[in-house]
């Protein structure tokens, strides 16, 4: 009796116990269930399938439950593709919206060409860069050039050339899912439409004399482009040149006026700026 007391009883209780709770847990389990609806695992499956985080939700299954419950459109993930933003936007009765394919371009071309505020010798990346003094370089919307971009990007679509001192996209790559735009503490990383032939690659607003005592490349704010293009595509908008796409033909005169060379052709195959070396 005392064998059985000591050994027996306890593994006995101890099994029984374990059979009720899991009982409960099945029978609970079944009446407590929440259905999902089988439309959020066919958006999921529409989706890219990076998990880049672009579209401001942690993943791409986040993203498919606020698409399903309207909190989010089909058009804040770039990377999926247009017939699958199609899908989507079948799968939840919406109207088909259609949107020009974008790729990623940084807006600056100043790298080694800009002057240094001080030598940085801390850890290489912007974002730590950007605490002291917001940035080593004397152009406040200068490219540091250390890289938190192309950390950031999950496609390897972007790096630092260190010869020239800036980022430069690989557009091919890019699927314009927004990391590096996202990442970039100065902000100078935008998106301009697959299809576009030239791209404004600078972003400093200050006035030509200014712009000219920290930067050899930065835009002046001339109005040369402004004046030469004979759609009315481009203007000056705080002292930088502004492209509308939506009124450029391609015809690059900007391109060939300008006298810093900051405005540059977009080559889906060979990024504009890496001629720039062989200036």
């Amino acid at each position: 009796m005392e064998f059985f007391m000591t050994y027996i009883l306890p593994v006995l209780v101890v099994g029984v116990l374990a059979a009720i709770f899991a009982f409960c847990l099945s029978f609970l389990g079944e009446k407590l269930a929440i259905d999902r609806d089988a439309r959020i695992d066919e958006i999921e499956r529409n989706l890219a399938g990076a998990n880049c985080g672009g579209c401001g939700y942690p993943g791409c299954a986040a993203f498919a439950e606020a698409l399903f419950k309207g909190e989010a459109k089909p058009d804040r993930c770039n990377p999926t593709s247009a017939v699958n933003k199609a899908n989507i936007a079948r799968i939840l009765g919406m109207s088909e919206e259609k949107s020009r394919e974008t790729v990623a371009v940084v807006h600056c071309i100043g790298g080694n060409k800009c002057r240094n505020k001080y030598d940085y010798q801390g850890y290489g990346d912007c974002e730590s860069a950007q605490l002291i003094a917001d940035g080593n370089k004397a152009c406040e919307l200068g490219c540091m050039g250390l890289g938190s971009c192309s950390e950031s990007c999950k496609f390897d679509a972007i790096s630092v050339d260190k010869d020239l001192g800036f980022a430069i996209v690989d557009s091919p790559k890019c699927t314009s899912c927004g990391a590096c735009v996202a990442v970039c503490p100065k902000k100078i990383i935008g998106r301009i439409p697959k299809d576009a032939k030239v791209y404004v690659a600078c972003s400093n607003t200050h006035r030509g004399k200014e712009v000219s005592s920290v930067c050899e490349r930065g835009c002046i704010g001339c109005g040369l482009c402004a004046k030469n293009c004979p759609t009315g595509a481009i203007e000056l908008s705080n002292n930088l040149a502004a492209i509308d796409y939506d009124k450029c033909i391609g015809c690059e005169k900007c391109k060939e006026v300008c006298p810093r060379k900051c405005i540059l052709p977009f080559d889906m195959h060979d990024n504009a700026a890496k001629r720039l070396k062989n200036k």
